[in-house]
């Protein structure tokens, strides 16, 4: 990553962290996967990392809790294509 770019994610990080109190943090279905998110891109320094955990969370929690009907199909498409994208470097560890 470039210095130059720092002062733009900062702002862009700023923008992001103020729709935080948009979310329903009683609701589990809800709050879980963006409390993945919010956690995961930092802790990873990968921001589409974060997102997947999010993502994978989402539809793993709706599973769950018995709603799997209501998680729209894209989702489950980004979720399978994360979970490929996390596993598939393992499966080449091995293989290689």
């Amino acid at each position: 990553m470039y210095p130059i770019t720092a002062g733009a994610l900062i702002v862009v990080g700023f923008l992001m962290m103020r729709t935080v109190r948009e979310i329903p943090w009683t609701d589990l279905e809800e709050a879980f996967p963006a409390f993945l998110t919010i956690v995961g891109i930092p802790l990873t320094y990968n921001i589409s990392y974060g997102i997947g955990f999010g993502f994978i969370s989402y539809v793993l929690i709706k599973v769950f809790h018995g709603k799997a009907a209501k998680v729209h199909p894209l989702m489950w498409i980004v979720a399978a294509a994360f979970v490929v994208t996390f596993i598939l470097p393992a499966i080449q560890g091995l293989l290689g």
